[in-house]
Formats: structure tokens, C-alpha cells, sequence
């Protein structure tokens, strides 16, 4: 018969995160009730306690994001720096790029194709044909400056 294996104990802060947002839902939970019973009541407590449960809705809502990133934070941490896989901390680093020699032993070296460009145009290919000089046109018979 096999043993269940234990699951990991969470990080501090994640603990403390996920106390908080405990907290944050009962005081929610709270509000609601007495926002309820105020209601059925007629009573004047009703605003505050609308107030409380929409503070308690977003305060809820900020724990939660609050749980999601120190998760994040405590796994890379475990992880180490740099690691793109989930898996990168359990195996031996790598060597830094500089170390390596370039190309490596047994592999072909890189080839490397030239950038075509786009055709230049000659000098006496113009884009766009020459432009006449702006000439104003009057109407017949005016002339300038009169």
C-alpha cells in the first residue's frame, strides 16, 4: 500500500495572503447580512452597511490578486533566477553563453544569408516625375499686382 505523498507547506507570505483574504471575505459575508436584515427592516443601517460590502467586495477582490502574485513570486524564488521552465531549478545550470565556443563540436556552422534590399532608384529614375513650378492663374483680363 502506497503512501500519500504530503503536500509542500505554502510560503509566509502566501499563508499571510490567504489569511487576509479570509478576513476580508467574512467582513464581506457580514455586510451582506446586515445589509439584508437592514433592508427588510427599513432602517437607516442600510447605507453603511452597503458601503461596508462594496469596500469588502474590492478589498476581497485585491486579496485574491494578492494570493495570485506572491504564488508567482515564492515559485520563481524556489525556481531561481533566470529559468524559463517550472523544472529549471531542479537541474544543473547551465553553462553561461560566453563559455561555449562558437560553432559547437559536430554541428555545422550557421549560414548566414544576406539581407536583400529593396532596389534603389538611379539617378535618373525619379520616383515621381519633376513637378512645374507653382504659377498662380488669374482670372482673363487681371494682371498682377494691379
Amino acid at each position: 500500500m502506497s503512501v500519500p505523498r504530503r503536500r509542500r507547506r505554502l510560503p509566509d507570505e502566501v499563508r499571510s495572503a490567504a489569511v487576509r483574504a479570509v478576513l476580508s471575505l467574512a467582513f464581506t459575508l457580514v455586510g451582506v447580512v446586515v445589509a439584508t436584515l437592514a433592508s427588510y427592516a427599513g432602517s437607516w443601517l442600510m447605507t453603511p452597511a452597503l458601503l461596508a460590502m462594496g469596500v469588502g467586495v474590492f478589498g476581497t477582490m485585491w486579496c485574491l490578486l494578492e494570493i495570485l502574485i506572491s504564488r508567482q513570486v515564492a515559485a520563481q524564488r524556489q525556481r531561481g533566477p533566470n529559468s524559463a521552465s517550472p523544472m529549471a531549478g531542479s537541474r544543473v545550470a547551465p553553462e553561461p553563453l560566453a563559455a561555449r565556443p562558437f560553432p559547437r563540436p559536430g554541428a555545422a556552422p550557421p549560414q548566414h544569408q544576406p539581407q536583400r534590399r529593396p532596389p534603389q532608384p538611379q539617378p535618373s529614375q525619379q520616383p515621381y516625375p519633376p513637378q512645374q513650378p507653382y504659377q498662380r492663374r488669374m482670372p482673363p483680363g487681371r494682371q498682377y499686382g494691379s
